[in-house]
């Protein structure tokens, strides 16, 4: 007779990850200088995805290869820029390709079967007067010329542990 550990695993290994959704929750920058900057609509401007304070923080659903803000119902989408780095922006469609947003462990990526492939690497650059970063995804090493970037940046779940 099996334990009920040992059923409970077995119920959990029938369950595919695809299937498996994120709780709505904020989405984090984990280096500098987005250290614990959250996700959110710029302030002017609320199709702009930046990296702000805390206090201002969107929570978002992430499954079916979405991101969706609960705030807004805006969705993350990725543009088609001829550079290395793509502009998001928060959309009220999650478009007809949608990127194929994915978790890898505690970390926002685009899936393997999106038009990227596997990214997990983000730019952010100073927008504006306040505390905020635009929030690109990164496919390469690019950067817009005349703003203050950070590259390689990761954006991330709050911890699993």
């Amino acid at each position: 007779m099996r334990s009920w550990i040992g059923r409970f695993l077995a119920v959990l290994a029938a369950v595919p990850c695809a299937v498996v959704h994120a709780k709505p929750e904020q989405i984090r920058g984990v280096t500098s200088p987005i250290f614990h900057y959250y996700l959110q609509a710029y302030p002017q401007n609320s199709t702009i995805p930046v990296m702000g304070p805390e206090a201002k923080s969107e929570y978002y659903n992430i499954g079916s290869g979405t991101i969706q803000s609960t705030n807004s119902s805006a969705y993350l989408t990725v543009g088609a820029d001829n550079t290395s780095y793509k502009t998001l922006t928060l959309s009220s469609s999650a478009g007809t390709a949608a990127p194929g947003w994915a978790l890898e462990g505690d970390t926002i990526i685009t899936g393997t079967s999106s038009k990227w492939g596997r990214q997990l690497n983000f730019l952010v650059c100073k927008v504006g007067t306040g505390d905020y970063w635009q929030v690109y995804l990164q496919t390469g090493s690019d950067v817009p010329s005349g703003k203050t970037c950070s590259n390689y940046q990761s954006l991330h779940l709050p911890c699993l542990c």
